[in-house]
């Protein structure tokens, strides 16, 4: 990995409050997005825990990958973070500690476009220090399960990000793909109001284990052999675009920008996570000063 760039990084001009139910305990949660000096990176603060302890949006604090993303430990995380994360980095703000009185921010109807909002309406400044902008020189490749993620070197500025998804014969799903060239216009029209998806199988899965009891086919898309149950599509490839935002949330944990391509095939969580790490390892190497050899003196 090398770094081909930089930008100037971003904060929030005021603080933005999202209020509602969260999608995993259905409880009433308030997310508030707060403006974070330069190289503060993204971040989030349990307000309703003791010291309210602060955890950072990092590759390295991901604790869970099951059907969502989830940073810090059991009793003091927070889960669901891509859906947040990905209004952040889509809008290309950079620093920000989101404040949560519970955890996991609100779910919403499921996609970013309520996130998006309030951001768009607090505003943005430009900060000083600078964001470095990584790109690879050969592509790499993050497989599991038949399913992979990869990112491949840039051929033009930017980041583009593609996303294959494929249930197999019979699905009600029907295979789809979606491209989105990564910035704050694209981001807000193509992929934020996108929402989150299971089929008939899953949503009874969830509930049968806890999960998501109060939600209804109108919360959240749903799908049996007609298609969306009680609800209609956004996009004709709302699924496959909402693997994108998926995607750039949790490919956020980076820390820091990506140029080149990101292909995706059936990728998930636990898949974009993986390669979120990685990523961040070697960006860690490559930015580590060379070793110097030890002189030894002359006998």
């Amino acid at each position: 990995m090398r770094v081909i760039g930089y930008r100037q990084q971003r904060t929030l001009a005021a603080p933005a409050e999202v209020t509602g139910a969260g999608f995993v305990a259905g409880k009433r949660v308030t997310a508030r997005f707060l403006p974070a000096p330069a190289d503060t990176g993204l971040a989030f603060r349990r307000t309703d825990l003791p010291g309210a302890p602060v955890i950072p949006a990092v590759a390295a604090a991901v604790t869970g990958t099951d059907r969502r993303t989830t940073v810090g430990p059991p009793d003091a995380g927070v889960t669901l973070v891509e859906h947040a994360l990905a209004a952040l980095a889509g809008l290309r703000l950079d620093n920000c500690v989101l404040e949560l009185d519970g955890p996991e921010p609100p779910g919403l109807d499921g996609s970013a476009v309520g996130f998006v909002a309030a951001l768009a309406a607090a505003g943005a400044v430009l900060q000083t220090a600078r964001r470095p902008v990584w790109g690879v020189d050969e592509p790499l490749v993050v497989t599991a399960n038949g399913a992979t993620v990869a990112l491949h070197p840039p051929e033009r500025e930017g980041l583009l990000v593609s996303y294959r998804l494929d249930y197999g014969p019979g699905a009600p799903i029907p295979p789809q793909a979606h491209t989105l060239e990564l910035t704050p216009e694209n981001f807000v029209r193509e992929v934020a109001s996108c929402r989150t998806f299971l089929t008939e199988p899953e949503a009874h899965a969830i509930r049968a284990a806890g999960v998501g009891r109060h939600l209804t086919p109108a919360d959240v898309l749903v799908f049996d052999r007609h298609g969306p149950m009680g609800n209609r599509l956004r996009f004709a490839d709302e699924p496959a675009r909402h693997k994108v935002l998926d995607l750039v949330g949790d490919l956020a944990l980076c820390g820091f920008d990506l140029a080149g391509h990101v292909v995706a095939y059936r990728s998930g969580h636990a898949l974009n996570a993986r390669l979120a790490a990685q990523l961040e390892r070697a960006s860690r190497q490559a930015a580590a000063p060379a070793s110097r050899p030890t002189s030894r003196r002359a006998a």
